[in-house]
């Protein structure tokens, strides 16, 4: 059941997108090279292209991680307002 506030109770995975962005870096690293190398300009332009995706997300995933943990419920809370009874 949604109540309406879940973007303000909404969780994070932070840890989780830490590491995927790390994945990320190096693949699109990789791929930037092996392209570059290889004469496929355009491919390494893409691959350039993700790579500051992937970094910039990287850095706002960092940001959050150093900025410490706001208030976050335990596990046994769950995101959402109980619901009320109707009757």
């Amino acid at each position: 059941m949604r109540t309406g506030s879940e973007p303000r109770t909404a969780r994070s995975a932070l840890r989780m997108r830490f590491w995927l962005s790390v994945w990320g870096e190096v693949w699109t690293v990789f791929g930037t090279v092996a392209f570059a190398v290889s004469g496929y300009p355009g491919w390494a332009l893409v691959c350039g292209l993700l790579w500051l995706v992937v970094t910039v997300d990287l850095i706002v995933v960092v940001r959050h991680l150093r900025q410490g943990s706001h208030y976050q419920p335990g596990r046994d809370v769950p995101p959402y307002e109980p619901p009320r009874d109707a009757m």
